[in-house]
């Protein structure tokens, strides 16, 4: 399995430019970018408007596709680099294309009341890892939004290229959680940004999964389930977790990227149990957490046409996603300790001021 995870292919492109502009929304040519009269200014803490907001990059480098809506507003503009690239009413798509390249594409998008949100496309492409993406950019159930650029999800990074490390620590990540287990790390030891901080944050220390190779693809099923299941309640788990949830409260000098082999299980669950901790509503979680099998989907058809059918059949539960295996961990979490905020306390150490305070550090609105 391990073998089968540590492979790595290149991410291939799920959109593909278009030049059509939804009638509710208009892109402004990024070489003609113009500033637009500016909305009013609003002072401290303002609720934000939006119930949905994406930047989507497309095939052709500098082409993003962005969409938004924001029930009541009468005008949004996008911006980017200062100009803005998009405007409609409260609902709109528009592609924008002709953008320069950068390590992220960051838009503004301002309501004409209202907070703005500051988002990027949610994947960081990068040579060497194909699962690398932005914990961010989900809205709560109570109207913020999870700020993006603060906390990263990755696969593993032994296979990073120099240009890769060099966009990292342009990005300002400057903490690492690896999630490995120890025969994962000797093997393929981490490659970090200079200055990062790295810290082994072992999920599955002094537990029994994956020391077998499951039989049938029913039994690779339940080896996913137990193991999602040994993430909440295991001592390896709990300790691991509490140092991410640490770690994520403590550095305010962020960004910080836990990760583990596939990007997928370990790192899943951190990215569910940070997203549920800051509110963010189960269904949301469960479509961040399912995209890993798009992310990933070519490093993996990769591996499976490899292998013999029967072999490939017992491997491809392992190499998924599904939705039993984090509803095993949030079933967990029920049965140990009867809520969410409870498994947070009593399983990680991070109690209702921590909690508090890291709702306020990476929630805008």
């Amino acid at each position: 399995m391990k073998k089968a995870l540590l492979a790595t292919a290149a991410v291939t492109a799920a959109l593909t430019a278009s030049l059509a502009v939804a009638p509710a929304a208009t892109a402004v040519p990024a070489s003609a970018g113009r500033e637009l009269p500016r909305p009013g200014h609003h002072h401290g803490r303002t609720a934000i408007p939006f119930t949905e907001a994406t930047v989507t990059a497309g095939a052709t480098t500098g082409t993003y596709t962005l969409a938004w809506r924001a029930p009541g507003v009468r005008r949004v503009l996008v911006k980017a680099h200062g100009k803005v690239v998009a405007h409609g009413g409260a609902e709109g798509r528009a592609v924008v294309t002709g953008l320069p390249a950068a390590d992220r594409q960051w838009f503004d998008f301002t309501p004409d009341r209202g907070g703005s949100l500051h988002l990027a496309d949610r994947l960081v492409k990068l040579e060497g890892a194909v699962n690398f993406r932005d914990a961010g950019g989900y809205r709560t159930a109570t109207g913020q939004w999870v700020k993006m650029g603060e906390v990263y999800r990755s696969d593993a990074l032994d296979k990073l290229t120099g240009n890769d490390l060099a966009k990292l620590r342009r990005l300002g990540v400057r903490t690492v959680f690896d999630l490995r287990m120890d025969s994962e790390r000797a093997k393929d030891p981490d490659k970090v940004p200079a200055g990062a901080t790295y810290t082994v944050a072992d999920v599955f220390a002094g537990s029994g999964s994956f020391r077998t190779m499951p039989r049938t693809p029913d039994e690779a099923v339940k080896a996913m389930v137990d193991a999602e299941k040994a993430m909440v309640s295991g001592e390896g788990g709990k300790k691991a977790y509490g140092q991410v949830f640490e770690g994520v409260q403590r550095d305010r000098d962020r960004a910080l990227l836990f990760h583990c082999t596939a990007g997928k299980d370990r790192t899943g669950w951190a990215g569910a149990a940070l997203l549920t901790a800051l509110g963010v509503p189960r269904q949301t979680v469960m479509a961040d957490y399912l995209a890993s099998n798009d992310y990933r989907r070519a490093a993996n058809d990769a591996i499976l046409s490899h292998l013999p059918a029967g072999q490939a059949a017992v491997y491809k539960p392992m190499l998924d996603v599904r939705p039993e295996y984090l509803n095993s961990g949030y079933a967990e979490v029920e049965a140990a300790y009867g809520t969410f905020d409870r498994y947070l306390g009593d399983g990680l150490g991070i109690d209702a001021r921590e909690l508090k305070q890291l709702k306020k550090d990476l929630l805008v609105g």
